[in-house]
């Protein structure tokens, strides 16, 4: 069975082909991505309108790309999955339209796919795939979550953000620095450079006892502590160029600084979860997970812990195709998704922007 995933929640366009035939994982044909960022970095950050006119412009040439890349023709796909939600509704749309339009012209089933369930089994398609059950820590720039996953469509959540995410903290403390979008990588290249003991950042809910993160404590702290840098009175107003009288050394150390609360909150929740299950396999998806500080304190303490950890090849780390492929398949193969389109009334041209991952409900992704 072959599989065709469409990925256009934000600003990223993403189509994939994987092969799904059996029980085994489902491997990959062929992937192509564009992103968006040069069209986004004149705005300071993603404009919805923009994004969908792009994914528009993207979505079928790199379907055909991904055809040509795998050697088959359009008809040898037997399915479409494409990402329902959560994202904009918009984007999501494009996704959702050419998905709907392909498996009517073709006469095959699509697939509503969840996004964080494309994240969160994403780790199958690297070269050290996890096996269930295990804990997974959902981090990227809208979400934070801890989650218990016992199989396909089988997961708990454990806790999740009461505010800002951890990308989120990472692209606004990137703001207040001045530093070009995308902010969180551009923080984290010059945390490189920087003192991650010059400044005491807070480690909000460190100590809460609970699985939940807060990240908007953390971002008004880094807004008090720049102002005071910048000679600016803390009650004054926060400009993008608030941090230009900084000296470069001081933003560096902002950065991380920063980046140090952000990656010991998300390492010592992730091993609290790890204990309070029982469980000694943990997974780490989302544009976060690509963090190298994250990963080199995550795994050193898992080897110490004797705790295996897995992630996302880097490449596919960030929204892509392959990962809505993949758990299209993942799905299909569990039973989970339709295997007729009549089954779920035709074909659905709806999205969900907003979708949370604890309700996703069996038996499948195209109702509810």
């Amino acid at each position: 069975m072959r599989i065709l995933g469409i990925e256009s929640s934000c600003d990223e366009t993403g189509v994939a082909l994987v092969d799904a035939s059996g029980s085994a994982t489902p491997r990959l044909l062929g992937h192509a991505l564009h992103s968006q960022i040069e069209m986004h970095q004149a705005y300071g950050g993603v404009v919805p309108e923009l994004a969908s006119r792009d994914h528009i412009r993207r979505v079928l040439p790199l379907t055909d790309a991904v055809l040509a890349q795998a050697g088959l023709p359009l008809r040898a796909v037997d399915a479409i999955a494409y990402t329902r939600g959560p994202g904009l509704a918009g984007a999501l749309l494009v996704g959702s339209g050419v998905a709907c339009a392909l498996g009517f012209a073709l006469g095959k089933p699509v697939i509503g796919v969840h996004h964080l369930e494309g994240h969160l089994l994403s780790p199958f398609l690297s070269a050290d795939p996890p096996e269930f059950p295990f804990v997974a820590l959902l981090v990227s720039g809208g979400h934070s979550q801890l989650m218990r996953v016992d199989g396909v469509g089988r997961y708990e959540l454990l806790g999740e953000t009461i505010d800002d995410a951890a990308g989120e903290a990472f692209d606004k403390s990137a703001k207040l620095l001045g530093l070009p979008y995308p902010g969180g990588p551009a923080l984290s290249r010059l945390a490189q450079q920087g003192d991650a003991q010059a400044y005491k950042f807070p480690r909000p809910l460190l100590h809460s006892g609970d699985l939940d993160f807060s990240f908007a404590g953390l971002k008004t702290a880094v807004l008090t502590q720049v102002k005071r840098l910048a000679h600016a009175h803390p009650d004054g107003p926060a400009t993008l160029h608030l941090a230009d009288p900084l000296s470069a050394q001081q933003k560096a150390d902002v950065a991380a600084s920063v980046q140090a609360a952000i990656v010991e909150v998300l390492v010592k929740k992730a091993f609290m979860a790890i204990r309070r299950t029982g469980l000694r396999r943990l997974v780490v998806a989302g544009g976060v997970g690509a963090n190298a500080l994250l990963r080199e304190q995550l795994g050193a303490a898992c080897a110490q812990a004797g705790v295996r950890v897995h992630y996302p090849e880097l490449h596919l780390c960030t929204d892509n195709g392959a990962m809505i492929a993949l758990a299209g398949g993942m799905r299909a193969q569990a039973g989970l998704a339709a295997v007729d389109a009549a089954e779920a009334g035709g074909y659905p041209f709806d999205v969900k922007p907003r979708w949370p991952l604890a309700d996703l409900r069996l038996p499948s992704a195209l109702t509810g």
